[in-house]
């Protein structure tokens, strides 16, 4: 089992794992605008309990996106610093495989259609079949009522709050979030296949490259217009 150090920083919510050998370390917190200033001393008190350094890591696993743009670009740039310190490589992973992984552990599903609220009325969305050979698709941008689930999957994620009445029936519908748990149990299979980077090709992803509308389209998404 490899030694491995895994966060995300994606939600409101602040998840981080070590694992060595069976031993498995976890925290989960308030995370937010609290993910800048507390991740890294969570993550030298993990190591700590573990009894490992970084250096002696064999690959940081850390979530990539889609999520937060704040929290993406924390753990990005957290992730890339001890990297880059510690000469350890690593392995970006998308937060919605990260979701359909904590269903598949939690729950035993095992074609999950994950969303997480994207705010601005969409959600992020994205398919795994763990029992295929190529498990995920592109993360995309959707309004709640383009989300569609095949017959047999399960919904998993966050955006059940929001706009669970605009989405699909689903056999069954997990509330959960992607958890760095999740990443350590990814992270075995995808290092072997060759998954993982060197620090400075480690990127996040947004997935919606526009965050910040103009008063004009502000005012139009009021009146119902959209041209």
């Amino acid at each position: 089992m490899p030694k491995l150090l895994a966060f995300d920083t994606s939600t409101e919510h602040l998840s981080v794992a070590v694992r060595n050998g069976d031993a498995l370390h976890v925290h989960t917190g308030a995370g937010g605008a609290q993910s800048s200033t507390t991740l890294i001393p969570l993550i030298q008190q993990l190591l700590a309990d573990a009894g490992l350094t970084l250096r002696e890591l064999d690959a940081i696993a850390f979530g990539r996106g889609p999520g937060s743009f704040t929290g993406l670009r924390t753990a990005c740039s957290v992730a890339q610093g001890l990297g880059f310190g510690a000469g350890v490589r690593l392995l970006p992973i998308d937060t919605l495989h990260a979701v359909a992984e904590e269903a598949r552990d939690r729950f035993g599903s095992r074609r999950v259609v994950a969303l997480l609220d994207a705010r601005m009325d969409q959600v992020y969305a994205a398919e795994y079949d763990f029992d295929a050979l190529e498990s995920a698709c592109e993360p995309r941008l959707l309004a709640p009522e383009e989300v569609r689930v095949p017959q047999g999957w399960a919904l998993a994620g966050n955006a059940f709050q929001a706009y669970g009445d605009r989405l699909p029936a689903a056999a069954a519908r997990h509330e959960v979030l992607p958890t760095a748990a999740a990443l350590l149990r990814l992270a075995p299979a995808m290092i072997a296949a060759g998954r993982t980077v060197a620090p400075a090709d480690a990127w996040p992803l947004y997935v919606r490259d526009k965050v910040a509308q103009t008063t004009e389209e502000r005012m139009r998404i009021r009146s119902g217009t959209t041209t």
